[in-house]
């Protein structure tokens, strides 16, 4: 023989022991699942913890006659709820009359004396806002409906 053959015929031997390794690992493989799944009891057999399963109930074929021909409609309009009567409380001073101001003990401190009302502004809690002026100031000032009186 010669050794370009010779060489050849080892390779083939070779691959022919790797092939018969790789063969007996895959039966080896499939023998051990086989084994385990043997072992184990099945998906239906086993019960979660914790869940209980019930057995199906098959549905009487009236109750299924029933289903087939049910009808199903639109739910009629419902009128919405009337608000509760809540009485609108409104600014106890209008704009352009004149108001005694007393100024709050804490804070700043304000000239307390007669102002005029020069706008009517949003509530603030249970109080409703002003603005005020006075004849000897230059700028006007923002108080509470509980800060002023009636003169």
């Amino acid at each position: 023989m010669s050794r370009h053959s010779v060489k050849t015929a080892r390779r083939s031997s070779k691959t022919a022991r790797r092939t018969v390794k790789k063969v007996a690992k895959t039966v080896a493989k499939s023998a051990r699942k086989a084994v385990s799944k043997a072992s184990k009891p099945s998906k239906s057999a086993r019960n979660p913890v914790g869940k209980l399963t019930r057995p199906a109930r098959a549905q009487p074929a009236a109750a299924a006659k029933v289903a087939a021909t049910m009808i199903r409609t639109a739910s009629p309009p419902v009128q919405p709820m009337a608000p509760p009567d809540i009485p609108i409380q409104r600014h106890k001073y209008q704009v352009g009359q004149v108001v005694y101001y007393t100024s709050p003990t804490f804070g700043r401190a304000a000239a307390t004396g007669s102002y005029t009302v020069v706008k009517l502004l949003p509530s603030e809690g249970d109080d409703y806002q002003y603005r005020i002026k006075s004849s000897g100031e230059a700028f006007e000032r923002v108080a509470k409906e509980s800060q002023l009186d009636k003169i």
